[in-house]
């Protein structure tokens, strides 16, 4: 009897748990958000954002951003809300970017 009661409070942990994550899914004919664009590991050459200051990019469109970044270690950290995972290793010269609204709102190095 003990071991039907353990059998049957595990299948109820279990259906528990995949209700949670079905709820967690995307919902039909909504897309799955798709993490941005993420720059290189940088080059020996370096990169045209690396003469100037980050603060710089602040207020830039994304596009423009992205220009400037070529060549250099960045990933976007998130954009209108939408946060996207990232490594926690620090890497003085990596940049993570936040953007709204099209716009580089923040900019952060490791």
């Amino acid at each position: 009897m003990t071991a039907i009661r353990t059998t049957s409070r595990g299948l109820l942990w279990l259906a528990a748990g995949a209700a949670l994550l079905a709820g967690c899914a995307a919902q039909p004919g909504e897309p799955a958000p798709m993490p941005g664009p993420q720059g290189a590991r940088g080059t020996p050459a370096g990169c045209a954002a690396d003469k100037v200051a980050d603060d710089t990019l602040v207020g830039k469109s994304e596009a423009e951003a992205i220009g400037l970044l070529q060549g250099c270690a960045w990933r976007l950290g998130e954009r209108d809300g939408q946060q996207f995972p990232g490594t926690m290793d620090y890497n003085p010269q990596r940049r993570t970017l936040g953007i709204k609204a099209g716009k580089v709102t923040w900019v952060r190095r490791g």
